[in-house]
């Protein structure tokens, strides 16, 4: 017999709930295609236009373009049947699998590996003597511009650099396939840590993924509807809200303007740029170096939602250190007594550097540190000491599976790397140098909501000058020739580095509860697609028109830096060690300082990530968008309170999505007209 509850339930008019799409079939299909696309447009874009990049950014426009895109065929969708148009859920995992394939093939990614192994022998003269320094040190395997036999294969060399001929495939394949294992060994460790930290970041530290924001808002659904439905343009509240409208427009207006005069000279430009050098041309000022004013309207629209704190130290922190360099002077210390290191590229001096070395190693250990609970319970998990709790069920991996797959990917490199002719000890050094560098500028994107990173500083160069180098030295020529090619090609130019995909895209998918599991798998298949696919574009590209005529750092002028490092770091080192380990414990201490001041007292308004932050080439560019975000920010919230400034967040973000909009319009004017160097972003 029922109960009269039970008979009462089966009374209620049962309600059909429906599963919401997810990784679908054509969600599969829409990524797959994508990432060929990314890999077939980002080598041209980047490397042989020069023009805005879709990737090298953490909010890449071609991720966004696609989002919008495929928006806009769902709006037609609608006319042919409700059942033909994408469901949220499938546009959000497009989108995750693109913020992959769009940073893949591009610049700041890995496949600067291409250029870097035949550009210092391209470049080799009797003069500077790098073949010679080179040949004997390094593997046939890890470069075709060696022969078997030790020489210099000048015919390859040439082609690649002078174009007009086919790709010789057969001499690529092997240091390809032989990189992939290494790159790919990347993708794996920095996926399995990415599972690692998820919970610890998304969860327990609650880190708020500014970045993803924008995506959330184009594709929700307004009020009743259910995402089983799909979604059109024109749905969402965000895109029937008259201020994203008025954003939209500005930033449609003002690159629009600038993208005429670029095409039609009369046309006055809207300024976006003032360099103050003419300005500060009297000592002291002129201490401060390259010192620009830039307005970006992409990065405005993203700051305006970044946490008051962490905006205001960014901007804080690099006017600190610019004004580092006046107080120097007026401390009677000339310009010849502040060493600028070339591994800097003319962005900060030693004393400044140093310093934020050791902050990256502090805040990588204090951000492990504060997370040891969890990372405690990963390994216990790895070694079965304890049972799985209930969250980890939905977790991409297993935590056994994530920790041993860190560890043993984490071995392959290691062990590649002294396969490769360098000392396990300093090979060790440059991985975990690496991880380091990941692990702040992966909280750098997803806490601070930066688009475009970089760390100013590489691995090899800063040891030799903290412990010395040279003929005598254990640091010496047979290890720094592989680890400059190494270090050059993987670890110079981390803008399109994935672990901030990774964390993003799991954030995503866990909160709108699209399975992990199987989009771990798609975005491996998305990322071997673009791999392969820029692979295969670049090296057509080079051998048809010349690595000569492609992006000047990328091909050239960059590719020269391992001969450089390798020749100033065997040449022997002699500088202040004392001096440089000084400012480099400065740095962890000042960090230390800033992170438990955070923890102790709720009024400290300065946040650690401005400070590791203070020097690299993305403050130059972006520290004024930042500042202009944080002020409207502060303003709006001081008179209008927070209610105002939520109403205004489509507003911002409109100026966000209209410069993303003159991007994709104008790179695709550009290559139609065949115009290069049309960079709306910094390049």
């Amino acid at each position: 017999m029922k109960s009269q509850i039970e008979l009462l339930d089966d009374e209620k008019p049962k309600t059909k709930v429906l599963k919401p799409k997810n990784i679908t079939p054509r969600a599969i299909l829409l990524s797959l295609l994508l990432a060929a696309f990314f890999g077939y447009a980002n080598p041209h874009i980047d490397f042989l236009f020069s023009n805005t990049y879709l990737g090298a950014t953490h909010l890449p426009p071609g991720a966004l373009g696609a989002l919008m895109l495929l928006l806009a065929v769902n709006g037609v969708l609608r006319f042919i049947g409700p059942r033909f148009r994408l469901a949220r859920n499938e546009l959000l995992t497009i989108f995750i699998t693109t913020l992959f394939s769009c940073l893949v093939p591009g610049r700041g990614g890995e496949l600067f590996f291409i250029p870097n192994t035949v550009g210092a022998f391209y470049y080799g003269t009797p003069e500077n003597k790098w073949r010679d320094l080179l040949l004997p040190h390094l593997p046939g395997w890890i470069s075709p511009a060696r022969t078997p036999n030790g020489n210099y294969n000048g015919p390859l060399v040439e082609a690649f650099y002078n174009g007009g001929q086919s790709v010789p495939w057969a001499l690529w394949i092997g240091p390809t396939v032989a990189w992939a294992i290494l790159i790919f060994s990347i993708y794996t460790m920095l996926g399995c840590l990415a599972v690692i930290l998820r919970a610890q970041w998304a969860d327990y530290e609650a880190l708020t993924f500014p970045l993803l924001k924008l995506p959330l808002m184009m594709t929700e659904s307004p009020a009743g509807m259910s995402d089983e439905g799909g979604m059109k343009m024109g749905n969402s509240s965000f895109w029937k809200n008259p201020t994203m409208w008025v954003g939209f427009g500005i930033s449609v207006w003002i690159q629009g303007l600038n993208g005429l005069n670029y095409y039609f000279p009369d046309v006055p430009p809207f300024p976006l740029i003032l360099d103050s050098g003419r300005y500060f041309s009297e000592p002291p000022w002129n201490q401060m170096g390259p010192f620009v004013f830039r307005v970006l309207p992409f990065a405005v629209g993203v700051s305006y939602l970044l946490s008051s704190e962490v905006a205001l130290s960014f901007w804080f922190f690099y006017l600190l250190h610019k004004f580092s360099y006046i107080a120097a002077y007026q401390a009677g210390l000339p310009p010849g007594a502040l060493p600028e290191p070339t591994w800097t590229r003319g962005f900060a001096k030693a004393f400044i550097s140093y310093q934020q070395i050791g902050a990256m190693w502090m805040y990588a250990a204090l951000v492990l540190w504060i997370g040891r609970a969890h990372l405690a319970h990963v390994v216990r998990r790895a070694l079965w000491r304890e049972r799985a709790r209930d969250n980890e069920k939905d977790e991409a991996l297993s935590y056994p599976v994530a920790f041993w797959g860190f560890l043993l990917s984490s071995l392959v490199l290691v062990g590649w790397t002294t396969l490769a002719g360098v000392r396990w000890e300093l090979a060790l050094y440059i991985w975990l140098s690496y991880f380091v560098i990941a692990l702040c500028l992966t909280r750098v994107v997803v806490e601070g909501g930066m688009l475009y990173v970089n760390h100013g500083w590489s691995p090899l160069l800063p040891l030799a000058h903290l412990v010395g180098a040279g003929p005598d030295k254990w640091f010496n020529v047979e290890s720094v020739v592989p680890g400059a090619m190494i270090q050059n090609s993987l670890l110079i130019d981390l803008k399109g580095f994935l672990l901030p995909s990774f964390l993003q895209g799991f954030k995503l998918a866990r909160d709108q509860k699209i399975p992990l599991r199987p989009l771990f798998v798609l975005i491996f298949a998305c990322i071997a697609v673009a791999f392969v696919m820029g692979v295969h574009t670049i090296l057509n590209i080079a051998y048809s028109e010349g690595a000569l005529k492609m992006n000047s750092f990328w091909a050239n002028s960059g590719t020269q830096e391992p001969a450089r490092t390798a020749k100033e770091i065997a040449g022997g080192v002699q500088d202040s060690f004392l001096t440089n380990w000084l400012w480099t414990f400065i740095g962890a201490f000042v960090t230390w300082g800033l992170v438990i001041s955070r923890m102790r007292f709720a009024w400290f308004p300065l946040h650690p990530l401005g400070y590791i932050m203070w020097s690299p080439y993305v403050m130059y560019a972006f520290w004024f968008s930042i500042f202009l975000g944080w002020l409207f920010k502060v303003i709006i919230t001081r008179f209008g309170g927070p209610e105002t400034y939520k109403r205004l967040i489509p507003a911002f973000l409109g100026l966000t999505l209209g410069d993303v909009t003159m991007i994709l319009l104008l790179n695709g004017l550009d290559m139609w007209q065949g115009r290069t160097g049309h960079q709306l972003m910094p390049g």
